[in-house]
């Protein structure tokens, strides 16, 4: 799976913040803005994966449909 997000980082103090502006709940922190941003994508890998099992594990012997869907967004 591919996909490009927007990932925004913010330093606060001693501390970066950064957050997957797409996404609520990806978000993650580092000392450095290096830390951070390899954190922030381990947090959003771990999410996807968490929320394709927990889609698996619902849907079980239900009738769906499943497909790839692209948009391009403008900012």
């Amino acid at each position: 799976m591919k996909g490009e997000f927007t990932a925004v980082y913010e330093k606060r103090g001693k501390w970066y913040i950064g957050y997957i502006e797409e996404i609520p709940g990806v978000n993650t922190q580092g000392r450095t803005l290096k830390e951070v941003k390899r954190n922030l994508r381990e947090a959003l890998k771990l999410i996807l994966e968490v929320n394709r099992e927990i889609t698996r594990k619902t849907l079980s012997g239900e009738e769906i449909i499943k497909e790839s869907i692209h948009i391009t967004i403008t900012r």
